[in-house]
């Protein structure tokens, strides 16, 4: 896509795809690639809405001016997100339009000064504030934490266009077209979720606020910051945000585990042979050791029950193990049916951490919680096949799961 896509009559897509860059804010790898989003308006003023990466600067003005022109001027830079893949070629583009406004909130003006050392030319709008460009009028609306304090969302009303920032978005390149009935929404619905669970899932209380203050404005288009663009059917990713950020889950299992010999992962074993004999399908195994911990995320994000597995290391929780659960916490997953498992030899203290990650997570848990010595006996391999039991039990009373 190496030029300016139409939304609708007078609105452009003119973002960039990035297949090189491996790791998103340093820490989320990007199998798929991501895309940065950016829109033109060209009427009597022109406005651009969002930015891109900075290192995509040449291919994103490329578009700007296949729609405007070379020797027309930009009015405006609506700024809904200040983060730096979508703000950072803000100052090479005021560079070749010194008078162009750039309209935000008043944290979004803080951020430029911050970042940039850009304070002139900024407009500040309120809550619910307006801009007209001759056919097209824009709205502002505040959305903030969801998930940086600055961010907010722009509605254009002539054709029901909602810019929504990182809201809607998800990890993935475009493969071709940007249009929700373009592309094969399978294909990215598990990086929608990954996208969704490690970078917004902490703020669901915000995501909750904004989908109720939105839910009024009449919507056709949903254009976000990241991954497609939902002309054909924006409530797919309404929905789908809506149901992530109350905690709803799918009925399916998680084992997440970690094994030094051996011998925790033949405890994994025979927990999955229990699930599978209650004719459970959704089953996903990783160890934690060679997972990211993002699909670890995303997953536990999917699917109604964990199961975590793991030795003692130097008397605590295994490392990768104890990095997972606290990401967990971190990120505040409520709701969910768990179950603990795992091993020591010396001297424990990997169960014991589990419990107490149980206990300050509040969530189902399920006996029963089976601890070995060395190696797993008999006795034990038989309890881990009761646990997996035991969580499907649990499971199939779920009524609230998908």
């Amino acid at each position: 896509m190496e030029s300016a896509v139409k939304i609708r009559d007078g609105i452009y897509w003119i973002g960039v795809n990035d297949r090189t860059t491996d790791i998103f804010e340093g820490i989320w790898p990007l199998p798929r690639g991501v895309s940065y989003n950016s829109y033109i308006i060209d009427d009597d003023k022109v406005a651009v809405i969002d930015t891109v990466k900075q290192n995509s600067f040449e291919k994103f003005l490329d578009k700007i001016n296949s729609v405007i022109g070379l020797g027309r001027k930009i009015d405006y830079l609506i700024v809904n997100h200040m983060e730096p893949d979508h703000s950072g070629a803000i100052g090479l583009l005021l560079n070749l339009h010194p008078e162009m406004k750039i309209v935000g909130n008043k944290k979004t003006a803080e951020f430029l000064k911050s970042f940039f050392g850009i304070s002139e030319n900024v407009v500040t709008v309120a809550d619910g504030g307006s801009l007209d460009l001759g056919k097209h009028r824009l709205s502002f609306h505040l959305t903030p934490m969801v998930h940086w304090p600055e961010t907010m969302v722009t509605y254009e009303s002539e054709e029901k266009i909602l810019f929504s920032a990182d809201a809607f978005g998800g990890f993935g390149a475009l493969t071709g077209g940007i249009f929700d009935d373009e592309v094969d929404i399978a294909y990215f619905e598990d990086e929608i979720l990954r996208y969704f669970s490690n970078i917004v899932g902490k703020y669901c209380a915000m995501v909750q606020k904004a989908i109720e203050k939105l839910k009024h404005i009449n919507i056709s288009v949903i254009a976000p910051t990241h991954g497609p663009v939902w002309r054909s059917n924006p409530g797919w990713i309404v929905d789908r945000y809506d149901r992530w950020s109350r905690h709803q889950a799918e009925a399916g299992v998680v084992i997440a585990y970690a094994s030094m010999y051996g011998n925790t992962e033949k405890m994994m074993e025979a927990v999955a042979s229990g699930l599978a004999e209650q004719d459970v399908s959704r089953i996903r195994i990783h160890d934690v050791s060679r997972t990211h911990i993002s699909f670890l995320i995303r997953d536990a994000w999917r699917f109604k029950a964990l199961i975590l597995g793991s030795p003692t290391y130097d008397t605590k929780l295994f490392p990768t193990m104890d990095n997972f659960v606290k990401m967990l916490s971190h990120k505040q997953l409520k709701n969910r049916i768990l179950g603990l498992f795992g091993t020591y030899g010396w001297s424990g203290g990997g169960v014991s951490s589990l419990r107490d990650f149980a206990s300050s997570i509040g969530w189902d848990l399920i006996e029963p919680i089976i601890e070995s010595r060395c190696s797993p006996t008999e006795g034990d391999l038989k309890h881990c096949f009761t646990l997996g039991q035991k969580v499907v039990e649990k499971l199939k009373q779920c009524p609230s799961c998908m």
